[in-house]
């Protein structure tokens, strides 16, 4: 038997699960930003669906996530932002941004509303 599937087996017949990798936290969910949070112009929520599309305010954008950055297709354009994701905080930083801005996730994603489609990218 292989050591790695004998060592498994020995720590579960002991009551010990072995150690899992930690999984990454998602990007997916609906996130706002703190009450008291000086926005400017930028939306108080965002929610970032699997299909690649977001509600950001009240516009329906396209969203792509490269490395440690996020890329916001807004009017025709790729706004892109620096990220920081931990568990339930999503910080954005640089882009258009004088100073960078957190979000806390409030819960998952909601549907993308009826009617509404993903807008293509700037760069089709």
């Amino acid at each position: 038997m292989k050591t790695a599937v004998r060592n498994t087996l020995f720590a579960l017949s002991i009551g010990c699960a072995p150690a899992l990798p930690a999984q990454a936290p998602q990007l997916q969910g609906t996130w706002r930003v703190d009450a008291g949070a000086d926005v400017g112009s930028g939306p108080r929520e965002v929610i970032t669906r699997a299909d690649s599309s977001a509600s950001w305010g009240r516009e329906t954008v396209r969203w792509r996530r490269v490395e440690n950055k996020i890329w916001i297709a807004i009017g025709g354009e790729w706004e892109i932002y620096d990220l920081r994701l931990r568990r339930n905080d999503l910080t954005l930083s640089g882009g258009d941004l004088t100073k960078s801005v957190t979000l806390r996730r409030v819960g998952p994603a909601t549907p993308l509303p009826p009617g509404k489609t993903v807008p293509p990218p700037p760069d089709a």
